[in-house]
């Protein structure tokens, strides 16, 4: 880890927060961010923990033209012992290198950033939510600085770290959602930026998603990009299906994301012994099994839901509904399992929970 030394400048007063037992996602933030810049003279430099604040850029400033910027997403919780917990923060430091190798940014050093984001942690720790369901969401993320009208990597950017509590991503919390399988659209294709946690991956998503949505679909089901044939993730989500009691994935092909929560799911299933597929599988082959009565349950799986069964896929006009529109029990033990880990109530025979030190030190 680099020899940095973080500036703090603490706010003297502090926000109202909003109530924890009726928090929406990603609607209110925490009264400090993280930020660190970088220049092609210098790399990365001047560390700093801030007042939460709007951030000025020059108008010319690349990342509104060219949209070089990558994120993470994580969370933080607060045990009954009132102490700071992590869920495998070192593949989300790890992830966003992939990301900014692919866009062009520099890479950052993955301990240090880990080590600022537990400084930020420690500072906003009030800020935790403990109602049931709640978390605080971390969300790293740099942009492209540099004012600058072309076509070519940024010469300086900016690394930030702010903090949201928030509840459940889904209304419908750990109860089945409806989902649209999308044909026109496509999220990523292979040798694009489909495994990278960029802007642009989002952006392109929504038009498909805002037509789920009008017809009371709470997202999409996306299909590869060169023949529209095989299934990849479900809104921003990697996707799970039980078929006979064999778990499918799609296997990881260079335009579905590499989930943090995937992997869990992956090394949980194998520690239970269950029957578990990484391949690629077509809409072709869930409608059949649909029809066949083998259908038994569906998934998302991401940080911001953790599990999200589907109970409904709408496909070539025709609504699947599965498991009877209900919560299998195999979600329901994924998500209580990776939930009771994360929050500290049940083992980690992983070693993927973290504790947070409680006080601030520099390095």
């Amino acid at each position: 880890m680099r020899d940095y030394q973080i500036d703090m400048h603490l706010n003297t007063e502090r926000k109202q927060k909003p109530a924890f037992d009726q928090l929406q996602f990603g609607r209110n933030f925490t009264d400090h961010m993280f930020i660190m810049d970088y220049s092609s003279e210098e790399g990365w430099y001047d560390p700093r923990i801030v007042p939460y604040q709007p951030v000025t850029l020059d108008p010319a400033a690349m990342i509104f033209h060219y949209g070089q910027t990558v994120f993470e997403g994580l969370k933080a919780y607060l045990s009954k012992e009132q102490q700071i917990l992590l869920f495998r923060p070192s593949k989300n430091m790890a992830r966003l290198n992939r990301s900014n190798e692919r866009l062009c940014i520099p890479k950052i050093d993955e301990a240090f950033a880990l080590h600022a984001l537990k400084q930020l942690l420690i500072v906003e720790k009030d800020w935790i939510p403990t109602s049931e369901g709640t978390s605080l969401y971390i969300r790293p993320f740099i942009i492209s600085t540099e004012p600058y009208i072309g076509v070519a990597p940024s010469n300086s950017y900016r690394f930030m770290i702010i903090l949201s509590p928030v509840g459940a991503y889904y209304k419908e919390g750990i109860n089945p959602v409806k989902i649209s399988v999308e044909q026109e659209y496509v999220r990523a294709v292979q040798g694009g930026t489909g495994n990278a946690k960029t802007a642009g991956n989002y952006a392109g998503s929504l038009k498909a998603q805002e037509m789920a949505n009008v017809d009371g679909y709470s997202q999409v089901l996306w299909l590869d990009g060169k023949e529209k044939k095989y299934i990849e993730e479900v809104g921003s989500m990697n996707v799970f299906f039980k078929i006979k009691g064999e778990v499918i994935t799609p296997a990881l092909n260079g335009s579905i994301l590499d989930g943090v929560t995937r992997d869990s799911i992956i090394q949980l299933l194998n520690y239970w012994n269950l029957p578990l597929v990484e391949k690629k599988i077509s809409m072709e082959e869930i409608d059949q099994a649909h029809k066949d009565g083998h259908l038994e349950e569906a998934f998302g799986t991401g940080t911001a839901a953790v599990i999200s069964p589907i109970g409904e896929l709408f496909w070539k006009g025709e609504k699947l509904s599965i498991n009877n529109g209900e919560t299998g029990p195999l979600s329901r033990k994924l998500y209580e399992t990776i939930t009771g880990i994360q929050t500290g109530t049940l083992e980690d025979p992983f070693g993927w929970r973290i504790e947070v030190a409680s006080e601030v030190v520099n390095n």
